[in-house]
């Protein structure tokens, strides 16, 4: 057997006893931590917004016909907030 075979002989291993595993996150159907939540609740939803979010608010900002829809100094819940209006206006939700 070289090392390479035997590598992944043990990493198909491993794949297996991770999804036996009742403890796993990845395969635990009650773990709702990665589901989607309001923005109100994020942890995180003070910080400043992402520059993706303020590419993506301009955009459909403009496309709405909106401009004063985007600010640049929205915190990341309110730009996705905003986002998600948009993207309704906009079709593209």
């Amino acid at each position: 057997m070289t090392g390479k075979t035997s590598a992944t002989k043990s990493d198909a291993a491993k794949s297996d006893a991770a999804k036996s595993d009742p403890e796993n996150p990845k395969i635990d159907p009650t773990d709702a931590s990665n589901r989607i939540k309001d923005p109100d609740e994020w942890t995180t939803g003070e910080e400043p917004m992402t520059g993706a979010q303020a590419s993506y608010l301009k955009t459909l900002s403009e496309q709405a016909k909106s401009p004063e829809a985007f600010e640049a100094d929205l915190d990341k819940a309110e730009a996705s907030k905003r986002i998600d209006a948009l993207r309704k206006e906009t079709g593209k939700a």
